[in-house]
């Protein structure tokens, strides 16, 4: 049988620290934060999604992770309904280092202006808007 998928539902995002890269994304991405589970665990909220946090030196049996978690390896692209140029601002104002942009990229919807940051663990976070000008 075959099947598609409907839409994402989470992903794992390994960090060093927890408590860390949980305040970042609070702080700069405005995700509310929730814990879960048994043992217990940190999830990032945002739409109908999240982020799923998970420290590097988790035990791979017990939560079930993926065979090589290493923090830093990820690149994510967060769209946001606020154009290019006041995410850089706001970035700016955090005190995030804006490492390209505004600039154009396409999307899973079409053309999009892109901004560039790292997260706390050197992940390159991408965030982007269809407001296009």
């Amino acid at each position: 049988m075959r099947f598609t998928v409907d839409r994402l539902d989470h992903l794992v995002l390994h960090c060093l620290d927890v408590e860390i890269t949980a305040s970042w994304f609070q702080r700069v991405l405005g995700m509310d934060r929730e814990e879960f589970g048994d043992p217990q665990r940190t999830a990032l909220k945002f739409g109908g999604q999240k982020l799923n946090l998970r420290p590097a030196n988790a035990d791979r049996a017990e939560w079930h992770t993926s065979l090589t978690a290493l923090p830093g390896t990820a690149d994510l692209c967060f769209i946001t309904a606020v154009r290019a140029l006041d995410v850089v601002a706001h970035l700016q104002q955090c005190g995030i280092t804006v490492e390209q942009g505004p600039v154009a990229k396409t999307g899973a919807l079409g053309p999009m202006m892109s901004v560039y940051c790292r997260d706390p663990d050197g992940n390159l976070i991408e965030i982007s808007s269809y407001l296009v000008d």
